[in-house]
Formats: structure tokens, sequence, C-alpha cells
């Protein structure tokens, strides 16, 4: 039985998309990755790794999925017990679409998305970012930096420039 079917009745189940891009893993845990997406996914996860060319022995890969609204918070917790990972994961779905992002370095980032994938930040989270600035004009950036994530962006857009030109060299064939 899937997990679809065996989700106990609590009114209508919410499904949703997502993309898992997970942008370098040792060669010592695809294994391990494997497992643990077969297992929140189901044996139709498609893991087909290639090598990156950024970190010596290392491996990348992306996987799609559809699935109960969620999952991707789940493969999020899941992946980043594992430090060596660098990770995106977007989910959508009717109600919100999601994006996480790991790094070593970072950790975990967490962030509501549109559907053009601009992070959308809340009345709350800028009043957070204000009251903990204390009027400071550098403390602001830096909070406000934080929450869209400038960070994991700039440490993971290299990994993100191999995916592109990958598909680039791929269409030219």
């Amino acid at each position: 039985m899937d997990r679809l079917n065996a989700q106990p009745s609590k009114g209508p189940i919410t499904l949703s998309r997502g993309y898992l891009t997970i942008h370098s893993v040792p060669s010592a845990l695809t294994r391990h990755v494997e497992w643990a997406l077969h297992n929140l996914l189901g044996q139709s996860a498609q893991v087909q790794w290639q090598q990156q060319p950024l970190l010596a022995a290392t491996f990348r890969t992306t996987v799609e999925w559809r699935d109960c609204q969620g999952v991707g918070a789940e493969i999020a917790s899941s992946l980043r017990g594992w430090h060596y990972l660098r990770f995106e994961i977007r989910e959508e779905s009717a109600h919100e679409s999601v994006l996480y992002r790991y790094t070593p370095n970072l950790g975990i980032h967490r962030a509501v998305i549109d559907g053009a994938g601009s992070i959308m930040i809340n009345e709350n989270q800028i009043s957070s970012a204000l009251a903990t600035s204390n009027v400071n004009e550098e403390a602001l950036r830096n909070a406000l930096e934080n929450l869209l994530g400038s960070q994991w962006d700039q440490e993971l857009e290299q990994f993100r420039r191999v995916e592109l030109e990958g598909i680039s060299q791929s269409r030219a064939i």
C-alpha cells in the first residue's frame, strides 16, 4: 500500500509535487541517500547519479516526486543529518510552495516562494528583523539577507551552474 492510500481519513489529502536537487554527496553516502529517498518516496523514486566536477569523489542528482504535501520537509529533515551534502528542495502544492536549501557550512534554510520562485517574506518576519536590528542599518540588512537566504544562494550558485552547463551541453548535441 502506498503512502497516499495509507493515510487515515482526516479529510482531503493535499497533494504536492516536488524537485530535489542534490548538488554534492560523497560517493560513500550515495546508497544511504538512495535508501532514505526510497523510504520516503517509495521504490519509484528514480535516483541517477552523475559525477560532480566541482568536488572530487562526489556525485549529484535530481529527483522529482508527486506525493502528500509535506514530504519535502520530511526529505529535508532526513538529508540534513548528513553533513557533507548540499541540496535544494522545491515543493509545490495548491496551498503553498516551499524552498529548502542546505549546505554544510550554513545548515538548513526554509522559505515560502511564489509561482515564479521568488521568496516571500511575511509581516511577522519583517517585524522580527526590525526588532532585532535595533535600528542599525547593517543589522537590518543582514537580517533581511538571512530571510532571503542570500548566503545559501551564494554558496550553491556554483553548483547550479554545473547543472545548467550540463543541460545546455545535452541540448547542443
